[in-house]
């Protein structure tokens, strides 16, 4: 897909490390599968992954983690 910041490159499929915070969690999770555009650098994570990190991020703050580092497990 053309990147809908810069709109001059295109995207490809690889793994990125997100970060996700919630005071007093911070959450970095590795090798999340998404399409990282080629000029810009844009990172697009689709909605089925988004959902997967938002209950891992949920997870770790009811388990009262402050900082954790974990590669990323689809459900």
């Amino acid at each position: 897909m053309t990147c809908v910041i810069c709109k001059k490159g295109q995207t490809r499929p690889e793994r990125v490390t997100i970060t996700l915070e919630r005071p007093p969690t911070t959450l970095v999770v590795k090798s999340v599968p998404a399409e990282v555009c080629e000029n810009c650098g844009e990172q697009y994570v689709d909605e089925q992954t988004t959902t997967r990190l938002l209950q891992q991020a949920e997870q770790a703050a009811r388990a009262g983690v402050e900082v954790e580092i974990c590669p990323y497990a689809a459900a």
